[in-house]
């Protein structure tokens, strides 16, 4: 693998010396440590430490505590921030990228993914250790990250894209396990968000060797792995082999961040802030980074989880969660400093050469009305799969029909707002969900959740609609800036999704008595469809489709550029202002009535145009056809396939979305 200069994200500055580094380090270290012996004094007197450490009194719950759970967990989470300091390092290094880390990566997400299709179908494998497992799954996904972003030289951004991309569609996957496994759902979950809970000192001796003979291998590969500063042929001219130090960089790397994947589930981004920061501080060359990134990635973890432990929540929030809220941030901050790729993603090929003429249209009304009608009436019951009689239908119409058309209403307007976002920005992997839109109108909701006592649907939209306006007009003022580029749109979208997700976790924690209800609403599921949300994803749904018409001129132009709409008279600040709220408005209102959603408006523009739809008003009306099929499909399988348990068809439609998009880039990766 070939990779250019890493980028200068985190210049370090002049002045940055040792005394910068130790306070980087010993600031948060402190501040954990003084946390630390609060909670050990709240939990057991100081005269007692010594001894309930070597023969604790089995009669004193607070020296079984202090011996089996708190000091375990503190030595877990300082193993797991110094090896995932060091494999973020490693990484940065071999990939020549400041963005790459375990989770950005998609190593994590496999080696999760991994170790619960093991407990729950094979454990067995766990019997040889949770290591291999983890460390199988975690080179798997690797090493299709490194495929997909191959055709772009492995260019950062590339990379990182693709990776969380990798991620998102392992996760969907491992949650729709647990949607089938439901006694282990819990657990699993629990332990996929990152837990440092210990029940005893197993995990954390277990961890000491491994972690230490790869420490050992990583600093054997210091001189080599400087000398890819050189570039390829500098350092192939001293004797090296860049390919091969990089591959055993990475296996170093994959293997740390497994080890942590199978001690405590998932540690998001800790990798990613460590020699981030050890940069900014001023460790300047890779071996002061190697030293200084694990003490950092210590630091961070261990202050982490003192603060997760004194939230003022009910529940335990998982470290796991909570770092993802240091990680989104810095996405959004290396952003502007990323170096422009010249490799722009490119929409899939046509699968037919022909161009669609009006009449295409017909068949696919006609498919969607039988499809619509077939998921009111036909399904699995108690008597197993049967078609409804008329005395089943007048029972099961009340409750199927606002689920099927706020499916059919919610995929159109998604459809059409991925479209216009397209055409838009010229950018064939822009839609709402992808580039955070969903993930900001959804943010609008949890804070009006956090801020307000009641959620009634007028201030619910109102939320909605004004979080998706201001993540979008975000979103196309950093792409202006950047010519649209489809790279730095996407990694912007996915910090802004990061960052909802991360905060719909800790109110998940806080123990709030309207929880039932946010929580089927996050799952991008109809399960609480009501006559009322059908009417308005109805009526919403109408004014849109309505509305497309008098776009299409614009959306045809647009992709020329910017030179040949102002040849033609168009005012693209206005232009650019009504498609926004045109975007904005549908996507609020489909975030609103069935939750939050990934892929759905992707795909239906891909789809329409590959069937030959290619103008502007067909691709429109055709992808609406396309979204509101896929989304109604998704729900129909969600509610039938592990009947009588249901699955969000929001889930179901990211673990089909996910391997398109890796599809769309591969078709595209030349």
């Amino acid at each position: 693998m070939t990779a250019g200069p890493l980028p200068a994200a985190f210049p370090a500055p002049p002045s940055a010396g040792r005394a910068a580094l130790v306070a980087l380090v010993g600031a948060p270290a402190a501040l954990a440590a003084c946390l630390t012996v609060i909670g050990l004094l709240q939990l057991l007197p100081a005269g007692l430490w010594w001894d309930a450490l070597h023969a604790p009194d089995v009669n004193d719950p607070r020296q079984l505590l202090y011996r089996h759970a708190f000091l375990p967990r503190l030595l877990v989470a300082v193993q797991a921030g110094a090896a995932l300091g060091l494999a973020g390092t490693l990484l940065q290094q071999a990939l020549r990228n400041p963005l790459a880390e375990p989770t950005t990566i998609g190593t994590n997400a496999g080696a999760s993914l991994a170790l619960t299709i093991a407990t729950l179908y094979a454990p067995w494998l766990l019997e040889t250790g949770r290591e291999w497992v983890a460390f199988s799954g975690g080179a798997a996904t690797t090493l299709v990250v490194f495929a997909l972003a191959r055709g772009r030289s492995f260019s950062p951004v590339a990379i990182i894209i693709t990776g969380l991309i990798v991620s998102l569609t392992c996760g969907s996957a491992s949650a729709l396990l647990m949607a089938i496994n439901r006694e282990y759902s819990e657990e699993l979950f629990i332990w996929q968000t990152g837990s440092l809970v210990q029940n005893g000192d197993a995990i954390a001796l277990a961890l000491v060797p491994w972690i230490a003979v790869a420490a050992i291998i990583a600093f054997l590969l210091v001189r080599p792995l400087r000398l890819l500063d050189l570039g390829e042929e500098g350092a192939a001219g001293l004797g090296t082999r860049p390919t091969l130090t990089r591959l055993a960089a990475v296996a170093v790397a994959v293997a740390l961040s497994t080890l942590v994947v199978a001690a405590v589930g998932v540690i998001g981004f800790v990798a990613l802030a460590a020699p981030a920061l050890a940069r900014l501080a001023g460790a300047r060359t890779l071996g002061q980074r190697m030293v200084w990134a694990p003490f950092v990635g210590t630091a961070l973890l261990w202050l982490t989880d003192r603060l997760v432990q004194i939230a003022p929540f009910a529940g335990d929030i998982p470290a796991g969660t909570a770092t993802a809220f240091l990680g989104a941030p810095l996405l959004l901050l290396l952003l502007p400093r990323m170096q422009a790729t010249p490799n722009r993603l490119r929409a899939m090929p046509l699968l037919t050469q022909h161009r669609a003429r009006w009449p295409s249209l017909l068949p696919m009304v006609l498919i969607l009305a039988v499809a619509a009608l077939a998921a009111v009436a036909f399904g699995q019951g108690l008597g197993g799969w049967h078609w409804a009689l008329p005395s089943e239908l007048a029972e099961w119409l009340p409750l199927r029909a606002p689920r099927v058309i706020i499916s059919l209403a919610a995929g159109a307007m998604l459809a059409v707002a991925g479209t216009a976002m397209q055409r838009m920005t010229g950018n064939p992997m822009a839609a709402p969900e992808v580039l955070g839109v969903t993930g900001g109108a959804s943010l609008g909701v949890l804070l009006l959740f956090l801020f307000s006592a009641g959620l009634d649907r007028a201030a619910m939209f109102a939320a909605a609609s004004a979080g998706a306006l201001v993540t979008l007009a975000a979103i196309v003022l950093l792409g202006r800036r950047h010519a649209f580029a489809p790279d730095r749109l996407l990694l912007a979208g996915v910090a802004i999704a990061t960052m909802a997700s991360a905060f719909s976790a800790i109110l998940l924690a806080s123990g709030d008595p309207r929880l039932d209800f946010l929580l089927a609403w996050l799952s991008g599921s109809t399960y609480r469809a009501t006559a009322g949300d059908a009417t308005t994803a109805a009526i919403a749904t109408a004014f849109t489709l309505a509305l497309v018409p008098l776009t299409a001129r614009w959306l045809d132009i647009l992709p020329l550029g910017e030179a040949a709409p102002r040849a033609l008279g168009l005012g693209l600040g206005r232009v650019r202002s009504i498609l926004l709220l045109l975007i904005a408005v549908p996507t609020a209102v489909s975030t609103l009535v069935i939750g939050p959603l990934s892929f759905v408006g992707l795909m239906a523009p891909h789809m329409a145009r590959a069937l030959g739809f290619q103008r502007a008003l067909p691709q429109l009306l055709a992808a609406a056809c396309f979204g509101a099929l896929s989304l109604l499909l998704a729900d129909w399988a969600g509610r039938t396939l592990i009947f009588p348990w249901q699955v969000p068809a929001g889930l179901l439609a990211a673990l089909a979305g996910g391997p398109f998009f890796m599809i769309l880039m591969w078709k595209g990766r030349r």
